[in-house]
């Protein structure tokens, strides 16, 4: 297949998107590195911390099924810059929380606008790039997620061994207030779909996408998805702490050097999944993460080279899931329905995390803030098995976009 070349402005969104989403996943990520900081510092519980990081995703959900009714009516422009001003205020609040309770409240008041900015930008994408484009801006978009690990994670744990848990926040939010301004001044008007006649209303138009068969079965693919994502992850660093024998001060290495080995390996990812068949590359790396992830959560203690070695190659096999399952999705809906049809994605994907997180929160049991964590392993079984019920219903997705590119224009 012949890759389209991006032009200049294509560069430059491609870039400002992903900085963008990487302050708003080094937001969510950040939770996870402070986990065994948060606690033992506020003395409180896994299902505790479980609620903490869940109360982030639900709320998430909630808004982007909201918003889904009126995410295509408007210049997806000042929908990503209203959003964005929101969870800045929402990652203050953070900063500033004294409490287990108002830590809580802040997050759910964060995951009310940044849960939203995820499916805002994956419909910019998908109005601006097009499909043989994809491949290669989700794999840089969703560099986030590896750059929050390379800088920002480490970065944070930094900043949280001199200044206490409250300093990732702040620092989240410097760096935010600049994107922000770049985004009000530099983006152009994205308003391509305001041209297609939809004369639904709000609550028409979100019903209309819901129900359409093509667009549940993606939205089943992705809560499955994250479900299998989200399991073992808020639980990551305490596991890494309290089980494999890692010190505090060692964590920023390990997820600095895993995040290198991302930032190397997902822009490859995107560009295979313009090359060649995305399903086929989604289903070995399924097959890679299951194999990895059922190793990691049964370790004990190991050698911190052993376990940096072990995070790579897990991460290698989650971000060649990532990448094509996001660019076929991506190629669902149909214009006038893609703010809709991204938001009550993003919603889906939220809530299935925070119910993975409140699970996970129910499933691990430790007798006392430096005991080893227990049943991690189980872990481990569940999240592989909705990685592998995930390959059958992206399959379908796959084949619902083969049969809408044989379709006649």
């Amino acid at each position: 297949m012949e890759i389209k070349p991006l032009s200049s402005y294509q560069k430059f969104v491609m870039a400002l998107l992903a900085i963008t989403q990487f302050t708003v996943v080094l937001d969510f990520m950040v939770m996870s590195p402070l986990g065994d900081i948060l606690m033992k510092s506020l003395e409180i519980t896994p299902k505790q911390f479980g609620i903490a990081v869940s109360s982030y995703a639900f709320s998430a959900g909630i808004s982007g099924l909201l918003a889904a009714g009126f995410a295509d009516k408007f210049d997806r422009k000042k929908l990503l810059v209203f959003f964005y001003l929101g969870f800045i205020v929402g990652t203050f609040l953070c900063g500033i929380a004294p409490s287990y309770e108002t830590l809580v409240a802040a997050r759910i008041f964060t995951g009310i606008f940044g849960g939203v900015m995820g499916s805002i930008s994956m419909a910019i994408i998908t109005d601006i790039f097009e499909l043989n484009q994809r491949g290669r801006v989700m794999g840089v978009v969703q560099m986030g997620f590896a750059a929050s690990q390379v800088l920002g994670i480490p970065i944070g744990l930094y900043f949280a061994n001199l200044w206490g848990w409250h300093a990732p926040f702040m620092m989240i939010v410097v760096l935010a207030v600049v994107i922000i301004l770049v985004l009000i001044i530099k983006l152009k008007p994205v308003t391509a779909h305001l041209s297609e006649k939809n004369e639904r209303n709000v609550w028409a138009h979100f019903r209309h996408v819901l129900l359409l068969k093509n667009y549940r079965i993606a939205f089943l693919s992705t809560a499955l998805l994250s479900i299998g994502g989200y399991l073992m992850m808020p639980f990551g660093s305490a596991f890494a702490v309290n089980n494999l024998g890692v010190l505090q001060t060692e964590l920023p290495l390990i997820f600095m050097l895993t995040g290198v080995s991302s930032l190397i390996f997902m822009p490859l990812v995107g560009k295979l999944s313009d090359r060649y068949d995305k399903f086929k590359i989604f289903a070995i790396g399924s097959v890679w993460a299951v194999i990895f992830t059922l190793i990691y959560t049964n370790l004990s203690v190991t050698p911190l080279y052993a376990i940096i070695t072990l995070n790579i190659l897990l991460f290698m096999g989650i971000s060649s899931r990532m990448i094509p399952s996001a660019t076929l999705t991506s190629a669902i809906p149909n214009l006038q329905d893609r703010g809709a049809f991204m938001s009550i994605n993003s919603s889906l994907q939220q809530i299935a995390g925070g119910v993975a997180t409140m699970l996970a929160g129910l499933i691990i049991v430790q007798k006392d803030k430096n005991s080893p964590l227990e049943n991690y392993p189980v872990l481990g079984i569940i999240g592989s098995v909705f990685i592998l019920m995930t390959v059958w219903f992206i399959y379908r997705v796959y084949r619902i976009v083969k049969n809408k590119e044989a379709q006649p224009n």
